[in-house]
């Protein structure tokens, strides 16, 4: 049995990986750590009763000696890092908590796992969920593979970047049994709806405004969660330590592209169930709902992921499509409208002291 730390786990990627290890590893215990900052809900783990084998910490990443208490009293031997700042549009107006999270939250935490393994790393592993966005941008051809230099563009990335050279440091300098996995854009449950997917689908129904960054040909390489955490439980079993291993979903699509799916999708949907319609009237096509809207500085254009290695290496392959898997993101969305029209007014905020209270506090 393992005692996994999973930062961030209230988060979007975070949180899929728990429900994901909840039914694959059922005898892992998993210890949870988010600070529950605007994109951390834990309305996301409402379905995993705490006990035994599941246990929510709210706490900071930066602060070295609470991280480093808990991973004494929670004796953890396997860490899953997701917790960071994400968005780059909140890079560039405030870069400062991007640099507080990333890069010295991820040495806090490799200080504490150094302290309290002291050089027993039999056993131990920490692993590290890093970007494409390291890499820079692509131009038409060719794709990122883990011997890509990096050249980050934004300060998202360039803290990316940071914690992502901390952690290769701190396996060479001191033999930490390290791993890191550099992924593609995710999508799917639960994703904070700030991001371009979740944005278009809520707006689409809403008949809202759908804004595209400028002529909305950046490309993106889209991995369906439910796949990414396959591969980072494959890469904690089977990776080779001190190694970076590249996640893509090869799906690679237009940022206008996937509106326009989007909107047919939604239009296909609201076409075939009434009650649908009725909750979200809209007459006409919503692609026409589409406003294109100033680029933002340093837009990357094009990222696109070379996972050949952990699929030769590992064995790991992806299940969906971006048909399949989009499809899928959008049901779920219809289904769980409760979910993400608590985060739009705000409510989710009060549910970690209304369900959890202070017997969960850190």
């Amino acid at each position: 049995m393992r005692s996994i730390l999973i930062t961030g786990g209230a988060g979007f990627i975070g949180a899929n990986f728990v429900h994901h290890m909840r039914q694959a590893h059922k005898d892992d215990r998993l210890v949870v750590l988010d600070k529950l900052t605007y994109a951390g809900n834990l309305e996301n783990l409402s379905a995993i009763e705490p006990g035994e084998k599941f246990k929510f910490v709210k706490g900071d990443i930066t602060d070295f000696d609470f991280v480093d208490r808990l991973f004494k009293e929670e004796k953890i031997d396997t860490v899953a890092h997701f917790a960071a700042e994400s968005h780059v549009d909140r890079s560039i107006t405030g870069p400062k908590a991007f640099i507080d999270t990333n890069i010295n939250g991820t040495f806090a935490l490799l200080e504490a796992a150094r302290k309290n393994w002291a050089d027993k790393f039999e056993g131990k592993r920490f692993l590290h969920v890093s970007t494409d966005e390291v890499y820079g941008s692509l131009g038409d051809t060719g794709l990122f593979t883990e011997d890509t230099p990096y050249s980050p563009n934004s300060p998202y990335s360039a803290s990316k970047a940071g914690s992502d050279h901390l952690v290769r440091a701190y396996h060479h300098t001191y033999g930490m049994p390290t791993v890191t996995t550099n992924c593609s854009n995710n999508y799917g449950p639960y994703q904070f709806p700030e991001k371009l997917i979740p944005l278009m689908v809520i707006n689409a129904f809403k008949g809202k405004p759908l804004p595209v960054y400028g002529k909305g040909l950046n490309v993106r390489d889209w991995l369906y969660v439910e796949d990414h955490c396959r591969a980072i439980d494959t890469v904690i079993s089977k990776g080779v330590l001190g190694q970076t291993y590249n996640v893509g979903g090869r799906n690679e699509w237009k940022n206008i592209d996937i509106v326009r799916l989007v909107c047919a999708i939604v239009d296909e949907m609201t076409a075939k169930d009434a009650a649908l319609a009725e909750k979200y009237p809209f007459k006409g096509k919503r692609e026409e709902l589409i406003n294109y809207v100033k680029d933002r500085p340093g837009h990357d254009m094009r990222y696109a992921i070379d996972c050949t290695k952990i699929e030769k290496e590992l064995g790991w392959r992806v299940r969906e499509s971006f048909e399949t898997g989009i499809k899928k993101t959008i049901e779920w969305y219809v289904a769980n409208q409760n979910w993400w029209e608590h985060i739009l007014s705000g409510e989710y905020k009060n549910y970690f002291d209304e369900q959890y209270g202070d017997r969960l506090k850190g």
